[in-house]
């Protein structure tokens, strides 16, 4: 319901007041918000008693100061802004959901988008339907309990945070702090030299061999290479520039994923050798088809599952290897923050901490005499 205001001169103001102006609060429809009138106290302050009606619920609160004015004021803009808060707060977390994720369609990605409405139909459901303002932290704790059973603690960290945004957009006066699962440990395979040589060798001349050498040479994400076209190659030179998003049942091309992800990427000779030729786009293949086209080339070839995406986790850690500065890496994979490093550099840092864990205790075995090869983890 919208608000407009109605100011008009006052005929019941003290004669000092003369020229004063009072403030009527009416709604769009024509009906007028009682007036809230002011009485003088034996002590002499004055004290308002206001009303309003919400949902058919009739609120009171009292406003006391020391001039009439004052108080009839500060009872008139409470009134006034319960009536702009029954726009919002009127409305379920369910409903709240659906507007914001409709207030941010044009501004965020498609895949964001999406997996934004498959929270709302997944998360917190046991208050989706209650009316924000009526939701309470005790309630909020039990739906992220009730979650933990079925939900890895990173998926529940996901939908709390999407549940903030929208009490945030729809509900701002309401904090609350909540207890979260704890953080589960996961391990991150990256594939090493050998993976790669293997998976180049097996898919040689196959369809996906072109988005496989783009991505663990570049790095490039699925939708921006199934988006290149001849004409963004000049020389040895790839340009990014756009990427194939899947929105409305369809895949079409939008601007990449960050303002970071449009660059130009120097490819290796041999890269660009097997692209010449090619007119148009240089793959036919979705993104989609991309990742259900790799799971089935490493089952055949006998390596390791890995997800396509981690082809460009592989060009972070080689680069990291051969101390290329974070800047450029950053910079060639089109990242806005160094958090994707971090955790690659961490799991490489394992990988060789196990290497040089070995060396330490083969090197103590022979200074105690004892030459036997220390036990393989």
């Amino acid at each position: 319901m919208e608000l407009v205001l109605k100011i008009k001169k006052s005929p019941t103001l003290r004669k000092q007041d003369k020229g004063a102006y009072q403030i009527n609060f009416l709604n769009i429809s024509g009906g007028k918000t009682d007036m809230a009138k002011a009485r003088k106290l034996p002590s002499g302050s004055w004290r308002v008693q206001a009303n309003k009606s919400i949902n058919g619920i009739l609120t009171r609160k009292s406003f006391t100061a020391e001039d009439k004015k004052t108080a009839e004021f500060a009872a008139m803009s409470w009134q006034a802004d319960v009536e702009s808060k029954q726009t919002t707060e009127n409305i379920t977390l369910l409903k709240a959901y659906e507007k914001y994720i409709e207030s941010k369609e044009n501004v965020l990605s498609p895949s964001t988008i999406r997996a934004y409405k498959a929270m709302s139909r997944s998360g917190f459901q046991s208050i989706m339907q209650k009316r924000i303002d009526t939701i309470t932290h005790i309630d909020i704790q039990y739906a992220v309990n009730e979650m933990s059973i079925t939900s890895s603690p990173k998926y529940i960290r996901n939908e709390y945070g999407l549940f903030s945004a929208v009490i945030k957009m729809f509900h701002p006066g309401f904090s609350f702090q909540i207890r979260m699962p704890q953080k589960e440990k996961t391990e991150m395979y990256i594939p090493d030299d050998n993976d790669i040589s293997k998976l180049l060798k097996f898919v040689k001349g196959k369809e996906i061999e072109i988005p496989i050498l783009l991505a663990a040479f570049g790095p490039m994400r699925r939708g921006e290479i199934c988006a290149l076209t001849s004409e963004n190659i000049n020389g040895n030179i790839i340009t990014v520039k756009n990427s194939l998003v899947y929105k409305d049942g369809e895949w079409v091309e939008k601007p990449p994923k960050t303002f970071s992800s449009y660059r130009d990427i120097e490819y290796p000779e041999f890269v660009i050798e097997r692209l010449k030729g090619i007119k148009g786009r240089l793959t036919n293949m979705t993104p989609s088809a991309i990742t259900n086209a790799f799971s089935d080339v490493l089952k055949n070839a006998g390596i390791p599952h890995f997800r396509f995406h981690d082809l460009r986790h592989y060009a972070v850690s080689t680069l990291h290897a051969m101390n290329v500065p974070d800047k450029y890496i950053m910079q060639r994979g089109g990242w806005t923050t160094n958090y994707t490093m971090n955790n690659v550099y961490n799991h490489t840092l394992k990988k060789n901490r196990d290497e040089q864990t070995q060396k330490i205790l083969t090197h103590f075995n022979k200074v105690s005499g004892n030459n036997k090869e220390p036990s393989q983890k």
